[in-house]
């Protein structure tokens, strides 16, 4: 019985990750023809997007072609200079070291550091678009996701900032889709639950199931779980330095 149960969730996968492919390829022809410049692209970026959109070709490809002329719009030099985000670097609320036990680089956001009344929102925008390329460039190959830890602690609503939440959703969920695998939400303060009911009905459904809320008493279980000892940051049990995303050497 179990061999039958195994052959059968085999074909199963085969058939899906053939429906995939011969999506891939609608998409590709779909996108191609109307941007030319998506022939750049790999089939795991159009992959991503599909999934994204539940492999509805159609919507794939509305999603992705809204993507390149952003992209285009945001990075014309291809890329963001950390000279046009000074003062978001200098706030270091945003690190990145070790890698998860499946090898998905970790970043590690502290929001007590974000002060809506210091933020440029078109300064942090730009800040967002490196921090994710920054972590996206050090997936290695054969993964194509990052982990986060989001540690709330010290959160007041001085740092509750909904246009800057907001935008950094967006740009996560409408142009790196399917890129998060999961994002720890630790030392959570009780006045953040009211922030949270503002801030959820802009988070999608894909990036709902990926986002854990970890109690207290539960921390260092739950992250040692999904992150060895040796790679995750010291202040969280582990051996690791945090290491400010521009200085990171991935």
């Amino acid at each position: 019985m179990e061999m039958e149960n195994y052959i059968g969730d085999s074909e199963t996968s085969d058939k899906r990750d053939e429906m995939e492919k011969n999506k891939v390829g609608l998409l590709r022809a779909l996108v191609e023809a109307q941007d030319p410049t998506a022939k750049d692209v790999d089939n795991l970026m159009l992959r991503r997007f599909l999934r994204a959109r539940d492999l509805d070709v159609k919507k794939a490809s509305m999603m992705f072609l809204k993507y390149l002329k952003w992209r285009r719009a945001m990075t014309p030099n291809g890329y963001i200079s950390e000279a046009d985000i000074q003062n978001e670097l200098a706030q270091e609320k945003l690190y990145m070291q070790g890698r998860d036990k499946k090898g998905c680089p970790i970043g590690v956001i502290f929001p007590s550091k974000h002060k809506c009344c210091q933020r440029d929102l078109d300064e942090l925008k730009k800040f967002v678009v490196y921090s994710l390329d920054k972590l996206c460039a050090s997936i290695p190959e054969g993964q194509e996701k990052f982990v986060i830890i989001e540690d709330l602690k010290g959160w007041g609503y001085a740092n509750f900032d909904i246009r800057a939440y907001v935008a950094a959703l967006n740009i996560m969920q409408d142009c790196y889709p399917e890129r998060l695998r999961k994002v720890f939400l630790i030392h959570v303060p009780y006045i953040f639950l009211t922030a949270w009911k503002i801030i959820y009905p802009f988070i999608d459904k894909n990036t709902r199931k990926r986002i854990v809320f970890v109690e207290n008493k539960n921390q260092q279980s739950v992250l040692l779980n999904e992150i060895d000892e040796s790679q995750l940051p010291e202040i969280y049990g582990g051996k690791l330095p945090l290491i400010p995303i521009q200085d990171s050497s991935y």
